[in-house]
Order: structure tokens, then C-alpha cells, then sequence
């Protein structure tokens, strides 16, 4: 099979794919498309917007669509490592240990309401989510692949949650916010949701094996030299704004993007590009996932924040400014 064969293949499955989850949700296509880009591009996923907007219900439908196996953790501020991670059973009678894995030992993992639990539980995500292996006193057990966490949580500012750390954000490949519906599709989910009818369904769409295989072929799709510099242009204009002419952007800046942006930011590009049918990436590519990949890797200063400027927003500021090849 070429690799034209195999892309057209890519985007009719995922078209599919697509369709079935737009049985259950209505609307949020960008949010659909941004979770679709991680699964190909091999990262994980954190949602954030305020309760009632259907992200669990996202999250569960997409797992229903693909193959493979699901759990689901709902964090509490009373959880404890091991109710993510398994933990070492001892056997009296014999004077042995048995490993009793956790819900993190699956193939799509949701992790509710991240935010609720306190440090030390979400830390308990951070050897699975970039290892992609769990720890269980001496012994290492590896996670089968595919392994993606689709993460929810509530606005900071809300009661009860606890921010997450920046080693744990990072570790996130989007950020991708869900927004309100229109009235359009609200009217569409109270018919749906609160109608006579029986509440709809979604059938699998994909197995594992063409998940894995979909992803090798976004691994070669061709990125060009010149917008490799543009996607470490825009990286570095968040951590030396100055040197790039944005000296505007350098007392809301604490700290810019790591190198693990820079590599999120192609991969996720090399996804929007297969999913368009192209086999070569773009800047527009660039564009249309940097603030998702981006936002929650710059953290803000105070001045940022009396100035009602978010990490959104200087992210669009860098891409407003930063050449394009």
C-alpha cells in the first residue's frame, strides 16, 4: 500500500469514526478533531471547562468507538497513589507478594476531575503518562500500547481542586478547552438527551491494531527543514521574546515552552496534516494546533495577569508575529 493509499484509508476510517461519536455529542468538533490529533500523534489529552459540558461523556464515547480496554478513574480529594497505580498484596500463607494492578493498566484511560485529588495522586500518573510503565515495589510492568490518558478537569477557580504541577502539565500533549454549545446544538442536546426516545448508541469503529497502525502512517509525513525552524521560532519567542521582537511579551513571561513542546507541536501538526489528507505538514498545520499544544506550557507572571493577558493570548500574539517560511 502506498502511503497516498494508506492516508486516504487514515481519513475515511476517522471520518467514520467521527460520525459515530456525533451520534451521542452534538457539536464540539474542534474538540472531537484535537482528541483525534493526540490519539494519532501518541499523546494524552486534558479537557477543561466547567461541569455539564458533556466531557466524561466524550471521553466514554470515544472509547466506545475504538477497541481495546477502558477504565475510568474519578479522582476524590481522598484518594491515595495506589487507587491509580495497583498496589502489592502480601500472602501470609505463603510469605509472598501478589501485584494487584489499578485502573491505570488499560488502553484508553480517563482520568476524571483530575484536579480534585491532591498532589501526591496526580504525581502517580506522571511515570505512566511518559515511561508509559508502572512501578509496584521491585517490579516494572509495562503498559500495553496503545496507552493515552484523556484527563478532565474544572476551572481552577472553582471549589475543591488543586492545580496541577507543571511536571504533570507538560506531560499533557494538548490543553483543549470545551466551550459552551450554541443555542443551535443546545436545543439538538435537550432533544436527544431529555426526549421519548431511547438515548443513542455507539457501535466500535476501530481495532487496536489499525490504531497503531494509523499512527505509523502520521510518522511519515514529511516535515520540510524550514518549518522546523518556524515551529522552534515560535517556541523560542516564549522564552526569549525579546530577541525575537516581542519585547512586549517578556514581563508576562515566567517561563516559555520546554523542548517537549516543540516536539508536541510537530507531532500534533504531522496529525492535523494525515487528517486532511496531506502528507506533508504546513504552517498553517502549525497554527491550528499551537495554542492547544502551547497554552498550559507558559506560565504567567503576575503583570500578565493584571493586564488580563492569559497564555492564550500570547501565544496568538507569537503566532501574529513570529515569520512565516
Amino acid at each position: 500500500m502506498t502511503q497516498e493509499e494508506a492516508l486516504e484509508k487514515l481519513v475515511n476510517r476517522f471520518v467514520d469514526l467521527k460520525g459515530e461519536v456525533s451520534k451521542v455529542v452534538v457539536g464540539q468538533e474542534v474538540v472531537v478533531d484535537r482528541l483525534l490529533q493526540c490519539f494519532l500523534a501518541d499523546g494524552h489529552v486534558l479537557l477543561e471547562g466547567v461541569p455539564g459540558l458533556a466531557k466524561t461523556l466524550l471521553v466514554r464515547t470515544l472509547a466506545e468507538t475504538l477497541g481495546g480496554a477502558y477504565s475510568r478513574i474519578q479522582f476524590t480529594p481522598d484518594m491515595l497513589p495506589g487507587d491509580v497505580s495497583g498496589t502489592q498484596i502480601f500472602n501470609p500463607k505463603e510469605g509472598t507478594y501478589s501485584i494487584k494492578k489499578g485502573p491505570i493498566f488499560g488502553n484508553l484511560i480517563l482520568a476524571d476531575e483530575i484536579n480534585r485529588a491532591p498532589a501526591k495522586v496526580q504525581a502517580a500518573l506522571l511515570e505512566a503518562m511518559q515511561e508509559r510503565q508502572v512501578t509496584l515495589g521491585d517490579e516494572t510492568i509495562r503498559l500495553e500500547e496503545p496507552f493515552l490518558v484523556l484527563a478532565t478537569q474544572n476551572p481552577i477557580e472553582q471549589e475543591g481542586t488543586y492545580p496541577l504541577p507543571e511536571a504533570q502539565m507538560d506531560r499533557f500533549m494538548m490543553k483543549v478547552s470545551v466551550a459552551y454549545p450554541t443555542i443551535e446544538e443546545e436545543i439538538k442536546i435537550i432533544d436527544r438527551m431529555a426526549g421519548t426516545r431511547v438515548a443513542p448508541s455507539v457501535g466500535k469503529v476501530m481495532e487496536l491494531d489499525e490504531i497503531l497502525a494509523a499512527r505509523d502512517v502520521v510518522k511519515q509525513v514529511f516535515v520540510d527543514e524550514k518549518v522546523k525552524r518556524y515551529v522552534v521560532d515560535i517556541v523560542f519567542a516564549t522564552r526569549q521574546p525579546k530577541e525575537k521582537g516581542l519585547s512586549q511579551l517578556e514581563p508576562l513571561i515566567e517561563s516559555g515552552v520546554s523542548p517537549r513542546g516543540s516536539i508536541a507541536l510537530i507531532k500534533c501538526a504531522k496529525a492535523h496534516a494525515a487528517l486532511a489528507g496531506r502528507n506533508y505538514i504546513s504552517p498553517h498545520d502549525v497554527k491550528e494546533v499551537a495554542v492547544d499544544v502551547l497554552r498550559h506550557r507558559i506560565v504567567t507572571t503576575y503583570e500578565a495577569e493584571a493586564q488580563g493577558r492569559d497564555a492564550d493570548s500570547i501565544v496568538q500574539t507569537v503566532l501574529e508575529n513570529v515569520e512565516v517560511p
